[in-house]
């Protein structure tokens, strides 16, 4: 491993040595004009995802712009894939999605708006940014007749925001394919950056079984279900189990007031660090309910797994500092972010082992998921040469 860090920070030594592309940067600077243009549209399109006919109009105007660009497009479950042939040998992934968080009319309490260097509206950094950048990278870089590469894939999906459910095996089938996965959500305003790791996502959920008897004549002949969860959340309230999180959030027992419950059952937040923390955390789960407060009750645990987490290879960690090198070409620093309880479709590509995949190539920006989301103007042309310097390169890797 020390190694490997002597490695990667030679290199990014080395890289960052570099000058400049100055004919890329200017073609990147070409395209803010029209990508801010793209994202007004992208942004006044509301498309939280339980809004199936906005994230279609987002998907229409992504296969339209794909078309344009000359991809083959297929649209399947309401994500939008776009393929390119070109000459080279690696293949490469570009994914975003164009879902948003927020409910329909959010326009008219939260509108598309300029004020100076910040462009205000609702998911306009998360991730209509993503699918912007994607769009106006591929434009530039074909227009220089780049075509370093086997095929590059697109995936714009439509459900990030509740977990991908429809998409995340679109995506971690379509990553197995391919050598490189650069994700375009949006990164840190206050420091721009790449992102290394984030959080898988999971279920918990506890049941009690207990007895019913009515509460006032003959409580003692029930057994309690509400008591025994209460007391095996408390129980399990603290676990530490290496690689996963957990918190309970939703608890519910009984129908009526005058009865002992006889099932009571909760639910809890589960956030994965590690490739197996679900299976970790169950198997904690159980041994700690194994013996109950409430004579004669059954208490049983189970973990629905969701999004997997995201885990930057150590290759990926290279590519990250290759990613700082290029920024440097340009003047500007680049964070790696070591991780971030959020997560993200990153962990669906990764899931296999098989490709490169680093996560963030969106814009800069912050107030994601509230009132005032934002992207920053000037993060617009770093960020166009930031991806188009890594596909580059990945295109012209051995």
């Amino acid at each position: 491993m020390k190694k490997l860090i002597l490695a990667v920070l030679l290199g990014s030594a080395l890289h960052g040595a570099m000058a400049a592309d100055q004919a890329l940067l200017a073609a990147a600077r070409d395209q803010q004009t029209p990508l801010l243009a793209t994202l007004k549209e992208l942004v006044l399109i509301e498309s939280g995802s339980s809004d199936t006919a906005g994230v279609a109009r987002v998907a229409d105007l992504g296969e339209r712009r794909l078309k344009a660009l000359g991809a083959a497009v297929e649209r399947k479950d309401g994500s939008v894939t776009g393929r390119f042939s070109g000459t080279g040998r690696k293949r490469i992934l570009l994914i975003a999605h164009m879902d948003t968080v927020y409910q329909p009319g959010i326009l008219a309490t939260q509108p598309y708006r300029v004020d100076g260097n910040r462009v205000y509206g609702p998911g306009i950094a998360d991730d209509k940014s993503g699918i912007a950048v994607i769009l106006h990278t591929i434009e530039l870089l074909h227009a220089r007749g780049w075509r370093d590469y086997a095929q590059l894939t697109v995936i714009f999906n439509p459900d990030e925001e509740v977990g991908s459910r429809l998409s995340g095996e679109l995506i971690a089938n379509e990553a197995a394919r391919h050598d490189f996965v650069f994700s375009c959500e949006p990164n840190g305003a206050q420091m721009e950056g790449i992102l290394l790791s984030a959080s898988g996502i999971a279920t918990a959920t506890m049941t009690v079984q207990g007895r019913a008897a009515h509460a006032g004549v003959a409580p003692q002949s029930g057994r309690n279900a509400l008591i025994e969860l209460s007391h095996q959340l408390l129980q399990t309230r603290d676990l530490n189990v290496p690689g996963a999180q957990l918190n309970w959030t939703r608890a519910s027992a009984g129908l009526v007031t005058n009865q002992i419950p006889a099932s009571a059952s909760a639910q809890g937040d589960v956030r994965l660090s590690a490739a197996d923390g679900a299976q970790r955390l169950q198997q904690a789960l159980r041994e700690k309910v194994a013996t109950p407060l409430v004579a004669d009750t059954v208490t049983s645990v189970a973990i629905e797994p969701g999004r997997p987490p995201f885990i930057a290879t150590d290759a990926a960690r290279a590519w990250a500092a290759r990613a700082q090198a290029i920024y440097a070409e340009i003047d500007r620093k680049l964070a790696l972010y070591p991780g971030t309880g959020g997560g993200t479709d990153a962990g669906y590509a990764s899931r296999s082992g098989k490709a490169i995949v680093l996560e963030a190539f969106g814009l800069a920006g912050d107030g994601v998921h509230g009132k005032d989301e934002y992207i920053t103007v000037d993060s617009i042309v770093p960020r166009l040469y930031l991806l188009s310097r890594m596909m580059q390169e990945a295109g012209a890797s051995q």
